[in-house]
């Protein structure tokens, strides 16, 4: 009889997630279409081969081997043996995104059982029952949340619009919760399920057993907190995916966002909306000579030749180890609302599997340099890599003559002046292992041919979380200094992984690492303030930014929360920034829970009207497992607020590590607020253009622009409230914008 765990376990529990692969196909009239920029061509090629490759042989795609395994099926084979066949085709299937095909496969090993001479082991009838229950939440999700989408589905806690009219998946997992409660009636993540199927059925809470649901009082918000309304749809957002990075900014420079999207799937098209004003975007890809151009868990925005229009960098292969060595791509603005890859002629052409980069001008040259964190595994070693700028197009690798040739599964990196002595550091969010801080010793290699970092991690204090994944600096107090945010997240990706979330949102103990938030103690170390900021509970985040919701001068954050488990139905979650001193969780209050999987976020107020709203790319990682992207549209705040958008002359032309000061007199004081340019956290790109609230300012007595190049600093009095201006580095002047 069946003994083993079926292959898929063994997967689900190692650090090795699956690769999805999305719906849309590339043939060869999407390769013809750039058939007259041969640079661009070539790579639409490379990536129509690599989605050819993967759906044949990539392990973790799974359309040869269910193939492969039903063909098993029809031959001669032991009960067992046919037995732990058709577990695995249930769970493939479900990963696949076929959860009916998957509920055929249970329901046929089910009456095999049936023909056993002894009870099968337990451990795989459990693993029959989490594939019949995934299969039927994941049943409810597809008819309702994506057939029948609208504002409300998948917002946690359901209710309104996001209750299942079709309502058989739902019912049925149900049942199957309620019968395995009767087995395990302490089970964390069981009753967290209940409780999420309860909602959808409309039964929560007054229809349920409050011994077998979460308590409402764990989804409470910490504070009250308007309601930001979700309009993707509406606006003409509608991406269909699964995970991928986001970004929001202007590609046109006509004063409005912008938005690109991109799906981790290697077959997956990445997308780019211009903002049309009057609330609407339209889908300009194939115009913006993009067909393609897929793939890419990662993407940001970057100005890598000074030429004034904002270029992207896609990052590939992350989590697939070997199978993952796709090449990256930085595709140029030409302009005239096209783009074009470059990473062949610009010497960035590289196979190595990642996630995170970031650009910065590390060597003050008024150039920006580009810092990938590769991926390592067991038996493989991908050393991160260092390509600084030629200014004429091209880039060097120097990651070892710098020093920062790290090893390691690298999840998030972050640049920032943490010391203050104009000099961008580096530090590194490693899956695993310690983080390192690196700081920029302002000095070239002996060579010429690279910059010099010095690893200050231990001395600095912020090494931890041993397990971490999005990471940034950041002011959160609004001191002048550049603090620290690093994410938590699980040692091992499992189903059990569930239970443990479950244990932290009810007070428990869990095996999950937390979040640190790191203050900086302005010596060059940092101190710890987690617990004191409130933020002592796990950030099971994906993806993460910051921004200001409500205009208060005070940094916010969103972080996209899950894994790749199909059952990891947990809410995003939104903490607001309490005057610098303590964050509170505002997820139920202000309508961001989204129980889908959460990737890339983005901040930036793409409608113009003063306060941010916020982009988030949603789905995960198994083709199965995809969702609509999501767009929260800020209600407003009646708070003041300055909008600048910044260009360097000397300094790189995007101003990307440019700080500015705003000082206030809010209620008869002065206060000061201050902002460094960036695209904020390390997995997902908000706006290069500083959106800083001012609160409750009568007035602007100063705003001060400190550019990292030429060193020069430039103030302005009289400047008004509520209007965006554009700052040209030494014009001496703050020019009104008038967007359309």
């Amino acid at each position: 009889m069946p003994k083993r765990i079926p292959s898929w376990a063994g997967l689900m529990a190692g650090t090795l997630l699956l690769s999805a692969c999305s719906s849309k196909r590339l043939d060869e009239e999407q390769v013809k279409t750039r058939a007259g920029d041969l640079e661009t061509g070539r790579m639409v090629e490379r990536l129509a081969g690599l989605a050819r490759e993967a759906e044949q042989s990539n392990p973790f795609e799974f359309t040869g081997q269910i193939r492969t395994a039903e063909a098993m099926l029809s031959g001669s084979l032991a009960l067992s043996e046919r037995l732990n066949v058709l577990s695995d085709i249930a769970f493939m299937k479900n990963t696949a995104g076929d959860p009916r095909g998957a509920l055929e496969a249970v329901r046929s090993a089910n009456q095999l059982l049936k023909e056993l001479p002894a009870p099968a082991a337990p451990e795989f009838l459990a693993q029959l029952r989490y594939a019949e229950l995934t299969s039927y939440l994941r049943i409810g999700e597809l008819e309702n949340c994506l057939a029948r989408h609208n504002r409300d589905c998948c917002l946690f806690p359901i209710k309104d619009g996001g209750l299942h009219t079709q309502r058989d998946g739902f019912q049925m997992a149900e049942k199957v919760i309620l019968e395995d409660l009767k087995i395990h009636p302490d089970s964390p993540a069981l009753r967290w399920l209940l409780t999420v199927v309860s909602m959808g059925l409309g039964k929560y809470p007054q229809g349920c057993d409050p011994n077998l649901v979460i308590a409402p009082k764990v989804f409470e918000s910490e504070q009250p907190f308007p309601r930001f309304e979700e309009c993707a749809t509406e606006l003409g957002i509608v991406v269909d995916e699964n995970a991928g990075g986001a970004i929001l900014d202007d590609f046109n420079n006509d004063g409005l966002l912008d938005i690109f999207l991109s799906s981790w799937s290697k077959s997956g098209q990445l997308r780019f909306f211009i903002n049309q004003g009057g609330g609407r975007f339209q889908d300009r890809t194939r115009e913006a000579g993009l067909i393609g151009i897929t793939g890419g868990l990662n993407i940001a925005q970057t100005d890598y030749d000074n030429d004034g229009f904002l270029d992207v960098y896609v990052a590939r292969g992350a989590w697939l180890d070997k199978q993952g060595l796709d090449p990256d791509s930085l595709l140029h603005n030409n302009g005239d609302g096209t783009f074009s890859d470059r990473t062949e002629s610009s010497g960035l052409l590289s196979r190595k599997p990642n996630l995170a980069f970031v650009w910065a001008d590390f060597n003050n040259d008024g150039w920006l340099d580009l810092f990938v964190g590769c991926e390592s595994m067991s038996d493989t070693a991908y050393p991160a890599e260092l390509f600084l700028n030629q200014r004429n197009g091209g880039f060097v690798e120097c990651a070892a003559a710098s020093r920062v040739n790290v090893t390691g599964f690298i999840r998030g990196v972050a640049a920032g002046d943490y010391d203050n002595d104009g000099w961008t550091d580096l530090y590194v969010s490693i899956l695993g292992q310690p983080n390192l801080l690196f700081r920029n010793q302002g000095l070239a290699t002996p060579d010429g041919r690279g910059w010099l970092f010095a690893d200050v991690s231990q001395t600095a204090g912020v090494a931890g979380p041993l397990f971490s994944f999005p990471c940034w600096f950041w002011d959160y107090d609004n001191d002048g200094w550049q603090d620290l945010f690093v994410t938590g997240y699980a040692r091992n990706y499992n189903p059990e992984t569930l239970g443990e979330l479950v244990k932290d949102m009810t007070g428990q103990p869990c095996s999950v690492e937390k979040p640190r938030l790191y203050k900086n103690n302005h010596d060059g170390t940092f101190s710890d303030v987690t617990q004191a900021a409130g933020i002592q509970h796990v950030v099971y985040a994906m993806g993460a930014n910051f921004g200001d919701l409500d205009n208060d001068g005070f940094l916010d954050f969103y972080a996209g929360t899950g894994d790749p488990n199909l059952t990891t139905l947990i809410p995003n979650r939104m903490y607001h920034n309490d005057q610098g001193k303590r964050f509170y969780d505002v997820t139920t209050n202000g309508g961001f829970g989204h129980l889908q999987k959460g990737h890339g976020v983005a901040f930036g107020d793409f409608d113009n009207d003063g306060d941010q709203d916020i982009l988030i790319n949603l789905g995960g990682a198994a083709k199965g497992d995809n969702f609509l992207d999501a767009v929260f549209r800020n209600p407003g705040f009646e708070k003041k607020w300055i909008s600048v958008a910044l260009r360097g002359k000397q300094t790189n032309r995007a101003a990307i590590g440019t700080k500015v000061k705003v000082t206030i007199d809010e209620s008869g004081r002065d206060r000061s607020i201050y902002r460094v340019v960036g695209p904020g956290g390390s997995f997902g790109a908000s706006t290069l253009r500083l959106e800083l609230g001012l609160g409750d300012a009568s007035s602007i007595r100063e705003v001060e622009i400190q550019w990292p190049v030429s060193k020069r600093t430039e103030r302005f009095t009289q400047v008004a409230m509520n209007t965006r201006y554009t700052c040209v580095e030494g014009e001496g002047a703050l020019r009104p914008d008038h967007p359309e």
